[in-house]
């Protein structure tokens, strides 16, 4: 039980932990610490969709040859359209962007931004939650060590996000405590999604290899569709890929070792 509640609450501290950096540091954050803190984000979400979610996909099939990884496959796809689907429907801007997404809307440019980060947390949110239900009922594919080491890399992840958020928006004119609040906020949807998933593993257990995948590739469209471009844009990309690399080795080495 307490593995579950760590795994749980601890994506969403990070979150909190990073957008209060808002209180430590100037109004702005240099171009380059960006680039390296979105690239250390998206190496861990790389590293945490194939080690955490697509592994365990195709081992928890018990099948071998094709049939065992057609979930792996097919999840990963709908993931990606999934992504993709929302991206179209919900109105968002990224930080680094003054063009809104998605359909016409007059949301102010914060609810927008809140908006885009959200749809990043979406799938990691489903991420943890699928791997806790997984380690529920399957613990021999995914034990609770390795379902929490997941729930870590978000964490981890997550402080930049938090902090890449909170820090333009309180740069754009917004006090502090708003910018840390709204900061904090774009990753409440996490343990939502997290518990929710919990709450229906009794439900998903036989289409869990499915879900695991799903939640890769909607990690997966994630980095390549925001994160990777955000860190080659302009000045010092060989700081986003640095920063990607040492996620993804961090996140490699918790998995492997705690998982």
């Amino acid at each position: 039980m307490n593995g579950l509640i760590i795994g749980i609450a601890l994506p969403f501290i990070g979150t909190m932990l990073g957008a209060a950096c808002v209180f430590l540091m100037k109004k702005n954050m240099s171009s380059l610490l960006q680039k390296l803190l979105t690239g250390f984000a998206a190496g861990v979400m790389v590293a945490a969709s194939v080690w955490s979610l697509l592994v365990p996909s195709i081992e928890m099939t018990g099948k071998e040859g094709l049939a065992s990884i057609v979930p792996a496959i097919v999840g990963f796809a709908i993931g990606i359209l999934f992504l993709l689907f929302l991206d179209e429907i919900v109105p968002h801007q990224h930080i680094d962007s003054d063009q809104s997404e998605g359909p016409k809307s007059h949301l102010s440019r914060t609810a927008k931004l809140v908006f885009a980060v959200t749809l990043h947390n979406i799938p990691e949110g489903m991420a943890v939650g699928v791997a806790l239900a997984a380690a529920l009922e399957h613990n021999v594919y995914m034990p609770m060590a390795g379902a929490v080491a997941l729930s870590i890399g978000i964490a981890i992840q997550n402080f930049p996000e938090g902090a890449i958020v909170s820090m333009p928006l309180h740069s754009a004119g917004n006090k502090r405590w708003k910018s840390f609040l709204i900061g904090s906020a774009s990753g409440i949807v996490e343990p939502i999604g997290a518990v929710i998933t919990i709450l229906l593993a009794s439900l998903v257990i036989p289409v869990l290899p499915y879900l695991l995948a799903f939640a890769a590739g909607a990690m997966m469209y994630v980095v390549v569709e925001e994160l990777i471009p955000e860190t080659q844009h302009g000045k010092h990309s060989n700081f986003g890929t640095i920063g990607f690399s040492a996620g993804f080795l961090l996140m490699m080495a918790l998995d492997v070792l705690l998982g």
